[in-house]
């Protein structure tokens, strides 16, 4: 008896003979049958109890047949033997398990059985009966199929003991609770009985077999061969699975990646995904022709690692005809093929590697899908078989091209995406500065990453040299995504720098920008829906030589100072309304900021994700600047370029995931500096123009001063020729203003009329006329912008062009 089966087991005479023809195993009813004791025959050659010749070793998982025996006192008894192998195990070998009924228990023929015959009567399919040991009955003539053995033979085994496999002692323990219970139960099992050549799912019912007194007197079981209806559910699964786990992401390689997921091991043992590489353009390919050459995207197999494969994720494989995969493409259908095909066979020849892995790994059964998507042929799915013993059937080859189109839509709509994001990341890297100008008011360095999983948007910075030293910073955010929010990007740009050329306020600025986005939303707008054209900016003009610094934003992020010696704050101004609202007015913030302070611009993709909140993002990013200002040598005070562009680097690696940015991110870091009182110089001119020959000379005595003498004589023509000017058509009082650094001098004259000058071209029988005409010819560049008390109008002379 065991805890599992509590009943007599001397009924059936059992031993077990390990793989090397040992006897491990020996029962009491194989003593009672033979009359030898356990402890003579464990650990010696089965062969010594066979009487005659010996079976024919079996070459499957089954054999039965009749044996001639040796008994203790040497008489020979023929019996019909039962015997099922199990497979080696970590802890055990190898090993067949022998069974042969002693007795069977039922009446002899003829006897009225009421129990089994009722039993029989009532089932309409398979069907056999256990009394209350367990032991077999009754088996009607379904049952004796699927058993493959007949009644007579196995009459008086128990479940486990004709079965043989795993699945069957599971169905003796529920046998038995149900046989305890009186309680009915099914049982869903997959497996290969003795009468099929392959495994078949099977809907086990089992039910108590009561008397006339309602006693229990054994289990009647009916057997359904359910298969159908579980590889129909196993089937929708895999296309539910496939709808959900591919194209998650609108990345090729890791949606091809997902098929071959989806596809192992549920359908195949190893599965590989080549794509035919995009055509320039995205163009059509031309018809496809032998040889053809694929890159692997992906692979996946049983085997951790992928043994199996010969072509690494990556990597081009030119495929020539006879290969499924050509033939697959070439013909636009689905192909099954086996190792000893005559195409296959050909093309394995050819290919040393792959056939060593045919053959090593005992691939029996192959598969190639085309993958197509409207009308495209993008590449091809292999799937192949090995481990599963069953090659692939008609119902597989409609679930693979089935999974495999919803796959082709996903890659061909990643490869679509991938065209665009690529054309409006080029259109976007292309309206974006390729390097800072290096100006005399501050040091700058940037960043510029795009989404890694949404489309390119419409970030930009800028860093625009302005008149008298100055310099203009912006930052900005147009809404959107794709090339239309990087086309309208390169336009606000281009708006931003021309409004930047003729000096408006930062304030007046994001006005005229506010209607510029105003007149592009109209544009965009169509059949009288309005347009979806929106942005936020932000404006600060540093001034090096008053070492103000002018903001104002629309909607934008505010900006982050750190002063020299400081802690990293954020800068507070009004927040104004967002570009393209219209009609509301901006406001303008003014600070003093030492030299060597760091101004941080910076979009929102910085600091908002779905991680965190805004403020905390913020507060990394005043983390991450302070730490920099403490490692960075001299920091905030003459710290060059280097420390900001570590500066840069270090706060993206603290506030940006590993993985990429879900939205762009912009970061223009500025270190200001301070243009030396030393270095500019100023007179009040009064309105005399005989005193404009003085003034020449007090400029010259300057230049002189600053070692600029080679500058003089240009710098003469031009002080002369603005302050003549300004004397006759401006309004008093009047200022000239001389500032220089190592590589330019600037002249300005302000007076308090805001009339600006305009250059042309004088006739020859004009007395005057060419005096600008000879300050454009003159100087690196010329202009004049208005200010709250006038206008000034200045000139930049080139200082390495007077050398």
């Amino acid at each position: 008896m065991s805890p599992e089966y509590p009943f007599d087991e001397a009924a059936t005479a059992r031993a077990a003979v390990d793989d090397s023809g040992v006897l491990v195993g020996w029962n009491a009813g194989a003593e009672r049958l033979l009359g030898w004791p356990g402890g003579e025959v464990l650990g010696r050659p089965a062969a010594r109890l066979l009487a005659g010749a010996g079976p024919p070793r079996p070459d499957g998982i089954r054999w039965h047949g009749t044996v001639t025996l040796r008994h203790r006192d040497g008489r020979e008894i023929p019996r019909w033997l039962v015997a099922h192998h199990r497979e080696p195990q970590a802890d055990r070998p190898g090993r067949w398990l022998l069974f042969s009924p002693l007795d069977d228990g039922t009446p002899p023929p003829g006897t009225d059985d009421p129990l089994a015959t009722a039993a029989l009567v009532q089932s309409p399919c398979a069907v056999a009966v256990y009394d209350d040991r367990l032991r077999l009955r009754r088996v009607n003539a379904a049952m004796a199929d699927v058993i493959g053995l007949p009644e007579e033979r196995v009459r008086g085994l128990r479940l486990a003991e004709i079965g043989g496999r795993p699945q069957s002692e599971e169905l003796e323990r529920r046998m038995l609770q149900v046989l305890t219970t009186g309680r009915p139960a099914d049982v869903q099992t997959y497996l290969r009985t003795g009468g099929e050549e392959r495994a078949h799912a099977w809907l086990a019912r089992m039910a108590p077999v009561t008397d006339d007194r309602g006693r229990v007197r054994g289990v009647c079981l009916a057997a359904h061969d359910i298969t159908e209806n579980v590889l129909a559910r196993e089937r929708l699964q895999i296309v539910n699975e496939a709808s959900v786990r591919i194209g998650t992401t609108l990345d090729v390689t890791r949606t091809a990646q997902e098929l071959a997921d989806v596809f192992v091991p549920a359908l195949a043992d190893i599965v590989s995904v080549d794509l035919l590489d995009p055509q320039e353009h995205g163009e059509p390919p031309s018809p496809l022709t032998a040889p053809v050459r694929l890159r692997r995207s992906a692979h996946r197999s049983v085997s951790p690692g992928t043994p199996e494969a010969v072509v690494e994720p990556g990597a081009q494989e030119p495929y020539p005809e006879g290969s499924p995969q050509a033939d697959s493409l070439i013909t636009g259908r689905t192909i099954l093929a086996a190792p000893a095909t005559a195409g296959m066979e050909a093309w394995l020849a050819g290919d040393a590697a792959r056939a060593r892995r045919v053959r090593e790994f005992g691939i029996h059964s192959t598969m190639s899908v085309p993958i197509q998507a409207r009308g495209l042929t993008l590449g091809v799915a292999v799937l192949r078989r090995f481990r599963r013993q069953d090659p692939f059937t008609p119902d597989d080859v409609l679930l693979a091209e089935e999974v495999t189109a919803r796959a082709a839509v996903c890659i061909d709509n990643a490869r679509r995406y991938s065209r665009e994001r690529d054309t409006a990341l080029a259109l976007q890297r292309s309206l974006l500065p390729r390097t800072l100008p290096r100006t005399a008011a501050v040091d700058a360095a940037s960043r510029y990453l795009p989404a890694a999983r949404a489309g390119v948007g419409g970030d930009w910075f800028d860093v625009i040299p302005l008149s008298g030293m100055r310099v203009a910073l912006v930052v900005g955010d147009v809404v959107g995504q794709g090339i239309q929010a990087s086309a309208t990007m390169g336009r606000l740009r281009t708006a931003v720098r021309t409004l930047a050329d003729i000096d408006l306020a930062p304030d007046e600025l994001l006005t005229h920008l506010d209607d510029l986005v105003v007149r592009l939303s109209a544009e965009a707008g169509g059949d009288g829906s309005p347009g979806e054209v929106g942005a936020t900016c932000l404006y600060a003009v540093y001034d090096p030589v008053s070492r103000c610094c002018a903001l104002a934003r629309a909607g934008h992020p505010p900006p982050m100072v750190m002063e020299p010696g400081g802690t990293p704050r954020q800068i507070t101004m009004p927040a104004g309304p967002p570009l393209g609202v219209g009609g509301l007015p901006f406001e303008s913030t003014e600070l003093q900021l030492p030299e060597g302070s760091v101004l941080a611009f910076y979009t929102d993709g910085l600091t908002e994700s779905r991680e965190r909140d805004t403020e905390t993002g913020r507060r990394l990013l005043r983390e991450s600047m302070a730490a920099c200002a403490e490692r960075a040598p001299g920091a905030g005070q003459g710290a060059d370029g280097a420390s900001l562009d570590e500066t840069c680097d270090r706060v993206l690696r603290a506030l940006l995931p590993v993985g990429g940015v879900a939205d762009d991110v912009a970061l223009l870091l500025a270190r200001t500096r301070g243009l030396p009182a030393s270095q500019v110089e100023t007179w009040h001119i009064p309105p005399d123009p005989a005193l404009v020959a003085p003034i020449r000379k007090q400029v010259v005595d300057q230049l002189d001063a600053w070692g600029l003498q080679e500058a003089a004589f240009t710098a003469e023509l031009v002080v002369s020729e603005l302050v003549t000017n300004a004397i006759r058509y401006g309004a008093h009082p009047i200022r000239l203003r001389l500032i220089h650094d190592e590589v330019t001098l600037i002249c300005e004259v302000s007076d308090t009329s805001h009339t600006a000058p305009h250059l042309r071209r004088a006739k020859s029988w004009d007395e005057g006329g060419r005096g600008l005409l000879l300050v454009a010819q003159l100087t690196q560049r010329w202009g004049s912008r208005h200010t709250s008390e006038g206008k000034t109008i200045w000139a930049e002379i080139d200082l390495l062009a007077q050398l």
